[in-house]
């Protein structure tokens, strides 16, 4: 589905005048949060159109010009086109530098300018964002257990706590810990990988916003609202990105994902399957366990 043509706008919402009970409010997060985890997994083309418009949009809030933009099939194609680019390692030294020399790596203002994006829509959720601080009963202090959605709300788990679970921390695990990480430790075999940005898997911390948002449990301003929708359209419309200051590298979506249920998991947990990722250019990332 390209950005374009997709059904509902990620801060769009719907009337506020839906049910408020906890329960049915669950049920109406389950299709948002797959929709969301669709795109994620989507093996459709890039929209790479939108996918640069919303990229020179985000180098504008960095104060940067259009880059030149350098497509590429896969993550391993891409190496050659980042060498010697910032490594996260790198972006905290310059971070705790007390006398930092020159302007900051584009990827360091990008993550601020992200960070702050998400700190302005928790402000606007109608209740304290569970994102913001550690989730923990009211009595014990101890953190709220995780459970099954039904399950949690039927023992007095607040809601909030089971959309931050059910969604944010649910997509998180799925996207992260099952997809780009195995694949990203798969790509540093031949050392460190610089900063950069995943696209579409970067779906949980919009999914959750959105969930919020079209629930009626939020709401943004207009510069927010916006921000987001970029975002948002960026995580529909193509794969992993590197920011440089010149040329920004993105990647096509891949051609074939499978994926497998991770069992033991309230939150209908997933990762990709041995072999189960495979690039246009070909590429087939060997992923660990």
């Amino acid at each position: 589905m390209s950005a374009p043509a997709r059904r509902n706008d990620a801060a769009t919402s719907s009337q506020a005048g839906r049910s408020g009970k906890p329960h049915d409010l669950w049920q109406q997060a389950i299709p948002i949060r797959q929709e969301w985890l669709d795109h994620a997994l989507s093996t459709q083309p890039a929209d790479k159109s939108t996918a640069e418009r919303v990229l020179t949009a985000i180098y504008a809030r960095a104060s940067r010009p259009r880059p030149r933009f350098e497509w590429v099939d896969s993550p391993d194609k891409a190496r050659p086109l980042i060498t010697g680019w910032p490594t996260l390692d790198q972006l905290y030294e310059c971070i705790r530098d007390p006398r930092p020399r020159g302007m900051p790596p584009l990827a360091s203002d990008i993550a601020m300018i992200a960070s702050r994006l998400r700190g302005a829509l928790s402000a606007g959720v109608t209740y304290s964002d569970p994102e913001l601080s550690p989730v923990r009963t009211s009595k014990t202090k101890e953190p709220w257990p995780e459970l099954a959605p039904l399950q949690g709300l039927d023992s007095g788990v607040p809601l909030a706590v089971v959309l931050h679970q059910g969604v944010r921390t649910a997509l998180h695990r799925s996207l992260a810990h099952g997809y780009y990480l195995p694949v990203r430790a798969a790509l540093a075999g031949d050392g460190p990988v610089p900063v950069c940005w995943y696209g579409q898997q970067d779906a949980s911390w919009i999914a959750y916003y959105d969930v919020l948002h079209r629930l009626g449990l939020a709401r943004y301003g207009p510069d927010e609202a916006e921000h987001l929708n970029a975002w948002a359209d960026l995580a529909r419309s193509c794969g992993w990105w590197w920011p440089g200051e010149d040329v920004c590298v993105v990647v096509d979506r891949p051609e074939a994902i499978r994926t497998e249920r991770v069992s033991g998991t309230v939150h209908d947990q997933i990762r990709l399957q041995p072999g189960g990722l495979r690039y246009r250019g070909g590429w087939q990332p060997l992923l660990s366990r």
